[in-house]
């Protein structure tokens, strides 16, 4: 008989204690600055964000709902707040070069000014120039000009004209341009009298009108376009000096506005020179309907824009930017596009800012999943952070898919911390596989799914409690609320001795017994309605787990929970479904027979056993050997099946079940089909730790309610365990009114003592008794071959 006495409801539920707490409800407690029981992700976090190396960007690992993201987010802040402002980015115009426009990285505020500022002076000169150029004053000079020209080419020709007339030859001046004729008493001579002249006149007259011809076209095409070209450029040293004048103490002012900047005096000097080249486009036009055209925004003037990429007016510190869209062009920036006359346009007024950009001089968080997500989005994420600086750029350009002429802006230098947030396995995986990942983030900070549980810890969970419900602007929750709740983290770490760090299930837990409060009118959260939100959680899930429970108990899935059977054992399986999980008897069979020693896992033999399930059934294999075949042979064939199971098997905490259905079948010995057996074992027979301890005893129980307690059923567990154990209230109780048992055992020795109701020792002596029996029966098989293979005729 079993001596193994069940285990007290102590041990099956670790309570908290109301009283340890001095307060009446959580109105009394401060907030919680600090998360709980994360000091190793903390003092990560700190390290991390202070040294400034290249290469020690942080990995912020955890599981989901931990609060990381929430924390780091806070202390970033309360830290960049410390920290100076950086530099405004603005993009503008490269006159000499338009298609390379320059970066200019200025103090803050500087960038908007600046922005304004040229705006202002545009708009100014607008006016300015039109009105020099409109002015008395520049007209005369203008008009001086071209009399200058005139007169100088009157006097050419009358100087051509006097030396003509002198020589009996007219200048006539026609439409057609001008002409030569000959004189006779100073009058032109007709044609017809011409003709009636001498050879010799005649001959004379010629001469002279062609050395004439030559002074004239010398006069024309040298004289006249030299003096043309000497009043064109005379003209434009007076627009040059008139445009000078309008511009010049414009430009001054920005520039004793902005002395301190060398990087915008020379942009000023470059607007400048590109205003007097191009004050054509400040001078006044008409359109057909003869108004004036004038607007801030005509495109000929966007070149004298200051694109404003990155403002810190308003900033306050280092900026802390999320991006969580992290797609190419969010994360590295842009340069779109504008439709004009059905052609795709574009300047330095379209390049957009990315979140590198926003970012940069202080911290950058994002999500590692969705940035390997974005196609080529890890890619430039990298190589800004490799190159240290920000480079826009499309994606067609990158991959050549395009061989159009865009923009090429200049880089921006790159200073930004960044905070990558994801699970565990997106950092091992990147770590293994991309080689640039171990150089660029050097700082990993691994927040826990829990901490320890202590008087103090408790303390500080009540405090959170605290924090949470005033953030969120709920009901507080009296002190036994709290416990409960204390209590309901513990059973989130599936340990008695650990409390849950993930901060989102109690939160939901929260808000809906703060729910349920204020629908009973109460001014605080109860006990009661913490324990009524966890009752509609369960049975909001429970659908599953109600209709397979059905099918137990109509016999549709056979699950027997009194009396005893030879070679078959309750074993417990757990089901994940989304956010829940529970778990269900399972019958585990097992036969033997003569054999070679072979054991078939038929879950196995139909592709249906995982690889650790088929670990457990080798390692139960090991062990029979090792026990009651440890000189010979083992003259048996048994097989191993999960009755009417229909998908995957996987884990290994059937396998102290599996191996008690073998030895049943082995001894012939019933097992009571009243207790339910979970646990692993190991080649020695000692009984090891499993997940899920509560859900699996939770489950069995179920059923076993459902059918009536006898008093005789139970579950079997690892005593390993035992800190594991927060059962529901009904589990306890039923333990402490003798109507349900949990076992706790060590070793295989004693699973087979509780289940049999018989020594360890006399159920072995069985099984070596049968396993000689078979030893027998195959010697004489062996003999019977023999003899039979000696009779045989000879052909």
């Amino acid at each position: 008989m079993s001596t193994i006495p069940p285990l007290s409801p102590a041990q099956l539920y670790r309570s908290c204690d109301p009283q340890q707490f001095s307060f009446t409800s959580t109105a009394e407690l401060d907030d919680l600055s600090e998360i709980i029981g994360q000091t190793r992700a903390l003092d990560a976090i700190r390290f991390g964000s202070d040294i400034r190396r290249e290469g020690y960007n942080l990995f912020v690992m955890g599981p989901q709902g931990t609060g990381k993201h929430t924390f780091v987010s806070h202390f970033l802040e309360e830290k960049a707040r410390q920290e100076p402002v950086p530099l405004d980015l603005c993009y503008v115009n490269n006159f000499a070069q338009p298609h390379m426009p320059f970066a200019l990285q200025l103090p803050a505020g500087t960038g908007a000014r600046l922005c304004q500022s040229m705006r202002q002076m545009v708009e100014e000169l607008r006016v300015a120039i039109p009105g020099a150029f409109e002015s008395e004053e520049y007209r005369a000079k203008a008009e001086e000009v071209q009399a200058d020209f005139t007169a100088r080419e009157e006097q050419a020709m009358k100087e051509l004209g006097d030396e003509a007339q002198s020589r009996q030859i007219a200048l006539l001046r026609s439409q057609n341009g001008f002409g030569f004729a000959p004189l006779k008493d100073g009058e032109v001579i007709k044609s017809d009298d011409y003709d009636k002249l001498p050879e010799v006149e005649k001959t004379h007259f010629e001469a002279r009108i062609t050395e004439l011809q030559a002074h004239l076209e010398h006069i024309l095409r040298h004289d006249i376009p030299a003096w043309k070209r000497d009043a064109r450029d005379r003209l434009k040293r007076l627009n040059r000096m008139t445009t000078l004048a309008a511009v010049e103490h414009l430009v001054d002012e920005l520039r004793r506005a902005y002395s301190t900047i060398p990087q915008i005096q020379t942009y000023l000097d470059s607007v400048q020179q590109d205003l007097i080249d191009n004050v054509n486009d400040f001078r006044r036009q008409e359109d057909g309907s003869g108004t004036e055209q004038v607007g801030t925004d005509h495109p000929q003037f966007r070149r004298y824009r200051v694109n404003v990429l990155v403002d810190h007016t308003a900033t306050r510190g280092a900026p802390v930017v999320f991006d969580d869209n992290p797609i190419f062009h969010n994360l590295i920036g842009r340069v779109e596009h504008q439709a004009q006359f059905g052609n795709l346009v574009t300047d330095f007024n379209l390049i957009k800012p990315g979140s590198l950009h926003r970012a940069n001089g202080g911290y950058l968080l994002l999500d590692v999943r969705q940035v390997l997500t974005q196609p080529y989005a890890w890619e430039g994420l990298k190589r800004a952070l490799q190159s240290r600086q920000i480079r826009v750029e499309s994606l067609a350009q990158i991959l050549s898919l395009v061989s159009t002429v865009s923009l090429e802006p200049e880089p921006v230098p790159l200073d930004v911390k960044v905070v990558l947030f994801g699970e565990r396995l997106f950092y091992y995986l990147l770590y293994a596989y991309d080689p640039e990942f171990a150089e660029l983030f050097k700082v990993e900070a691994d927040f826990g799914d829990r901490f320890e549980r202590s008087p103090e810890s408790h303390l500080l969970y009540a405090r959170l409690i605290a924090t949470v419900l005033r953030k969120e602007q709920m009901l507080p929750l009296k002190r036994t609320a709290v416990a409960r709740v204390i209590e309901h983290g513990a059973r989130l770490a599936d340990d008695a001795e650990k409390l849950s760090a993930h901060m989102q299930v109690i939160a939901d837990l929260l808000r809906e017994a703060d729910y349920w409060a204020r629908q009973a009118g109460r001014e605080a959260v109860e006990l009661e309605d913490i324990q009524h939100a966890l009752d509609t959680q369960e049975h909001r899930a429970s659908r599953i787990k109600e209709r397979v429970q059905e099918e137990i108990l109509r016999g549709t899935i056979m699950i027997d929970s009194e009396g005893g059977r030879v070679g078959q054992v309750n074993g417990l399986s757990v089901i994940s479904l989304g956010n829940s999980a529970f778990a269900q008897p399972t019958r585990i069979t097992a036969t033997t027979r003569l054999g070679d020693g072979e054991l078939l896992n038929i879950e196995r033999e139909v592709k249906l056993s995982g690889a650790i399930h088929s670990k457990g059934v080798l390692i139960l294999a090991s062990f029979l050997a090792e026990r009651f075949a440890k000189n010979r042979p083992l003259p048996l064939a048994a097989s191993l099946v999960f009755e009417q199971s229909y998908g995957a098997v996987d884990g290994d905490s059937a396998s102290a079940a599996e191996l008690c259905a073998l030895i049943s079948s082995l001894a012939d010995e019933p097992v009571r089909q009243s207790l339910a057996v979970t646990g692993s074992i190991n080649q020695f027979g000692q009984i090891q730790a499993i997940g899920a301890v509560n859900e699996k005893i939770e489950g069995y129980f179920d059923i076993c309610r459902a059918r009536g307690l006898n008093g005789e059923q139970g579950v079997v567990i690892p005593a390993a365990n035992l800190p594991h154990l927060m059962l529901r209230q009904e589990v306890v109780q039923a333990a402490a009114q003798g109507k349900f048992h949990v076992y706790a055992v060590s070793h295989v020795d004693e699973v087979l003592a509780l289940l049999t109701g018989k020594s360890a020792a006399e159920v072995n002596a069985k099984v070596e008794k049968r396993v000689a029996e078979l030893i027998r029966l195959r010697k004489a098989l062996a003999r019977s071959l023999k003899s039979t293979k000696r009779g045989k005729p000879k052909n």
